[in-house]
């Protein structure tokens, strides 16, 4: 195991290695009397306290051989937030929370960092956390693509969790696993059950970012809701285009153009838009009030509804949930067992790797239906559009 970045966990390395010294000088001079006892067999019981010294070599074995110590309170972990960081109330901290059941269960040496608001240092960062002496770091997002594919080379030694990115020509043997998620088959089911909750038949979709990914959570949203219903009308939106990447973190815009849609007659809007989203719970609560027609939002990545201040709650219809705690969580355990693998995990319907919220009771009545739809995309009989 390599020396960790923190002060504590150096001091207490070189305290272990002060004791192991000890206990190896013990033994060496333990091992003289046994030579001296067989000139020395008159008195026998002088042998007794020669064997003494072997009672000492046992805990001198633990620091050394024991892997629970080595697997469950050695293993240094890093997480690279992107933009938003832990907080967010979404996908970092869905992050974030994968994090935080794996430190509840292991002595993990961790470090958090986020970058700029504008994510200029990711790169900067990834490589900072890399020579701190880490043994598993996490880049949240697909925006540390590239930096990745320069750094892992240059750390060998250091394995690394991709969460949402690809890079080619991995394998079990490579120093990374690219954590990818079926957002359109988690999409697809909120879809299904805006269409199956909508009075006004109208419904709303907001992007953070127009990119690739986020059109798969748009591409499974209207196929969900054309499932149920082909004739119903559906609103689509982004808030930036790259490189402008605060789409993901401007909760007045996302509010501004949520308002738009339920002045426009659209009762229920599904948001993949990161921090942003606080924008259209806001809207949601807003419009029902002055209005006094009830209108909904759909939450993503974490269960929004759980993560929502208490008087926004009650307009969160669902969540599609992106376990991405699952990942990281799973990840970390797998490092502290000694067994990750590099290569690619897919997180989809099927391994519960996406799917919908039920917080609140507000789709209770339709679960049944969301079931069956969810039943028919693992079992091929639906495939669910993942791009525009």
């Amino acid at each position: 195991m390599r020396i960790k970045r923190s002060t504590t966990l150096l001091c207490a390395g070189l305290a272990a290695s002060l004791v192991l010294a000890a206990c190896g000088d013990a033994d060496e001079p333990a091992d003289e009397p046994a030579d001296v006892e067989e000139p020395a067999e008159e008195p026998e019981d002088v042998e007794e306290p020669a064997d003494e010294p072997e009672d000492v070599e046992e805990p001198a074995d633990e620091p050394v051989d024991d892997p629970a110590a080595d697997d469950g309170e050695q293993v240094a972990v890093g997480l690279v937030y992107d933009i938003g960081g832990r907080g967010d109330l979404s996908f970092n901290d869905a992050a974030a929370a994968g994090l935080d059941q794996a430190e509840a269960e292991f002595d993990l040496d961790t470090t958090e960092l986020e970058p700029s608001e504008g994510g200029e240092n990711r790169d900067e960062l990834l490589r900072l956390v890399s020579g701190e002496g880490v043994d598993l770091v996490f880049a949240v997002g697909f925006a540390f693509e590239e930096g990745l594919g320069s750094t892992a080379p240059d750390f060998p030694d250091v394995n690394y969790g991709l969460i949402d990115g690809f890079l080619p020509d991995l394998d079990a043997d490579s120093n990374v696993v690219a954590l990818g998620f079926a957002e359109h088959e988690g999409s697809f089911l909120v879809g299904a059950a805006a269409a199956l909750k909508t009075e006004n038949n109208r419904v709303g979709f907001i992007g953070g970012v127009e990119i690739p990914l986020i059109e798969r959570f748009e591409a499974g949203f209207i196929a969900g809701v054309e499932a149920v219903d082909p004739d119903i009308e559906i609103d689509r939106a982004y808030i930036s285009q790259p490189p402008d990447f605060g789409g993901f973190t401007d909760p007045a815009a996302g509010r501004e153009i949520a308002t738009g849609m339920y002045g426009n007659g659209a009762d229920i809007v599904y948001h993949a838009a990161g921090g942003s989203g606080a924008g259209l719970f806001e809207a949601a609560r807003e419009h029902s009030e002055s209005t006094g027609d009830k209108v909904w939002a759909i939450g993503v990545d974490s269960d929004q509804y759980l993560t929502a201040d208490e008087e926004l709650q009650e307009y969160i219809l669902t969540s599609m949930l992106k376990r991405v705690d699952v990942a990281v969580y799973e990840t970390i355990v797998a490092q502290v067992e000694g067994r990750f693998e590099g290569g690619y995990r897919a997180f989809d319907l099927e391994t519960d790797g996406v799917g919908y919220a039920t917080s609140g009771g507000f789709i209770d009545d339709i679960v049944d239906e969301l079931e069956e739809l969810k039943a028919q995309v693992i079992a091929g009989d639906i495939v669910v559009p993942d791009a525009m």
